[in-house]
């Protein structure tokens, strides 16, 4: 089976792990290039809100209460997507140590396989859809 062009736990993989050396390298391949994407737009993030910081500082002068509350929208929009992309790129980050540690694809909360459709999703899952409910519902 194809995750995101990767195979995964398909027929003929060796059974350390369930998965093949090739079927391995094509995941870790997979897993680093999304983190090198999440880097690169984690670090232009970044200097973008360095440069609405700089344009802020230097041009606040003369601001009205719309015009302060509209920057201020602007760097909360810019910190939550800094803090999304920095998420999600020590998921990436995650599931590339436990691909190396074998132990990706399995859920952290039972040890079963995660579902390959839920891989082919989001590939840097740590848990089954039903471990991810449990604690959805516990954190609620």
């Amino acid at each position: 089976m194809l995750v995101n062009g990767a195979v995964v736990a398909g027929k003929g993989a060796s059974p350390v792990k369930g998965r093949s050396t090739e079927e391995l390298d094509q995941i870790r391949g997979l897993l680093r290039s999304r983190f090198e994407e999440l880097d690169a737009e984690y670090e232009e993030a970044l200097a973008q809100s360095q440069r609405l910081r700089l344009v802020e500082i230097g041009d606040s002068a003369g601001d009205d209460q719309a015009d302060s509350g509209s920057k201020t929208a602007e760097r909360d929009a810019a910190t939550s997507l800094l803090r999304t992309l920095l998420d999600r790129r020590t998921q990436a980050e995650y599931a590339m140590q436990r691909l190396e540690d074998g132990t990706y694809g399995n859920c952290e909360g039972c040890s079963n396989p995660i579902p390959v459709e839920r891989l082919e999703v989001f590939p840097s899952a740590t848990t089954c859809v039903n471990c991810k409910q449990v604690r959805e519902r516990r954190a609620s």
